[in-house]
């Protein structure tokens, strides 16, 4: 088999058919480096891309040389210290060193990597490999801001721009065949009778009949002459007619508690994840609205730059926002038109008397509605009262509601994969 590689070389000096086949090979070292790349890196910087290292053992390729073969009869130089049949002692100082220049160390083992760099589509391909939206359903079809032309036959009538001059022709010769008919078949028999009267003697009635002939012959041919070449009868025109395009409409609800038993490194982390996410939900769905919602002991919806970097103290009341979530899918959102999903972070503490109602919220009025909640307790300590009102709603609605704990910053990551899986069919 032959391989054809194009090494010519793109704008930034490249081969991007080669680079693609290296990404495509080493994609398990690659979303591995990936993956530790995530745990060092400040979520915020998720659109740049990034600088990732594998080991070389990974990549090396075996290669086809030619063997020694034959018979081969070699003079090996002598040395002052070894005769034949000597014993040599194993060398002091432990196993041998590997080749290279590199400096000793005293850390282990070494081993080299090899060291390239992700552009942002790239890192974020990677980044986002095997995640998807689980349960997307499309409820009906949304037309109203995107269609698309589809073929719908011939017709008599249309636009010039649109005349189908295949099937004009062919219509224009079945009508000039189907008029012309009579006259051809008596022109025929008109010329045969001619030139059998030619091939006779010529007398006087025989003349005659010949001088008829001729004359029914001129108006035969005049007759099938002035009939049109083509009529406006005959035009046809290719007919496009204007269809829905069919395409799903979803919405994410945000909601996260920025009550004062939050601290700032439990916020950094819930605006990490929500970070994640929200890059996550616009770079794969292009139709999809992102409401955030931010609570203690009331709830506001606000923009993305206030829901990402607004400070505020307080209690907290989870129902608030949960309530604010209902009546915003219920003015807004319809579930018979959009797909709704829901991602709420908070550390768990809330009003105790407040939990079994949100309980309730979730139980009643939410999930019927939504196609996915998630729920992310940051938090080292033990579990309360709302994580166990949640883990009722997760036994009642399995499948479609999820909920994971974050201690650390290297946590949201994996937690983000967890929820976010592509679910096999």
């Amino acid at each position: 088999m032959s391989y054809i590689i194009d090494r010519r070389l793109n704008g930034r000096n490249k081969s991007t058919v080669n680079r693609q086949r290296f990404l495509e090979r080493y994609r398990a070292q690659i979303k591995e480096a990936v993956a530790d790349a995530v745990t060092r890196r400040s979520i915020t910087d998720m659109e740049h891309g990034e600088n990732v290292a594998i080991p070389t053992r990974d990549i090396s390729e075996p290669v086809f040389h030619h063997g020694q073969g034959g018979e081969r009869e070699l003079v090996h130089p002598g040395n002052k210290e070894f005769s034949q049949g000597d014993r040599i002692k194993r060398p002091d100082g432990g196993e041998g060193g590997g080749g290279g220049e590199g400096k000793a160390s005293n850390s282990g083992e070494g081993e080299d990597e090899f060291s390239f760099s992700l552009s942002q589509e790239e890192f974020l391909n990677f980044l986002f490999d095997d995640l998807e939206l689980p349960n997307l359903v499309k409820r009906r079809l949304a037309g109203l801001e995107t269609f698309q032309w589809q073929n719908a036959g011939i017709v008599n009538d249309g636009n010039p721009a649109k005349i189908n001059i295949v099937r004009s022709l062919r219509a224009a010769t079945s009508r000039r065949i189907a008029l012309s008919a009579g006259a051809r078949k008596r022109l025929k028999g008109a010329e045969a009778e001619l030139q059998a009267l030619l091939e006779q003697d010529t007398s006087p009635e025989r003349v005659a009949r010949a001088k008829e002939l001729r004359e029914e012959i001129e108006k035969l041919k005049g007759r099938i002459e002035r009939i049109p070449f083509i009529d406006t009868f005959d035009l046809r025109y290719n007919h496009h007619i204007k269809v829905p395009k069919p395409s799903s409409q979803a919405v994410m609800f945000c909601l996260m508690d920025v009550s004062g038993s939050m601290n700032q490194a439990m916020k950094d982390m819930a605006k990490r994840f929500f970070l994640l996410l929200y890059l996550f939900l616009k770079r794969n769905y292009k139709k999809i609205d992102v409401v955030f919602i931010r609570h203690h002991t009331s709830a506001k919806e606000v923009e993305e730059e206030e829901f990402f970097y607004s400070r505020e103290t307080g209690g907290t009341i989870v129902s608030s926002a949960l309530k604010m979530m209902k009546e915003i899918m219920a003015a807004r959102y319809p579930a018979d038109e959009w797909n709704i999903y829901g991602a709420q972070a908070s550390d768990g503490d809330n009003w105790n008397d407040d939990s079994p109602l949100c309980q309730q919220l979730l139980s009643e009025a939410i999930m019927p509605l939504v196609q996915y909640f998630a729920y992310i307790e940051i938090t080292p300590r033990e579990h309360q009262a709302l994580w166990h009102a949640y883990e009722a709603v997760k036994q009642e609605w399995p499948g479609v509601f999820a909920m994971q704990q974050i201690i650390e910053a290297g946590d949201i990551y994996p937690v983000f994969r967890e929820l976010f899986s592509r679910k096999k069919a």
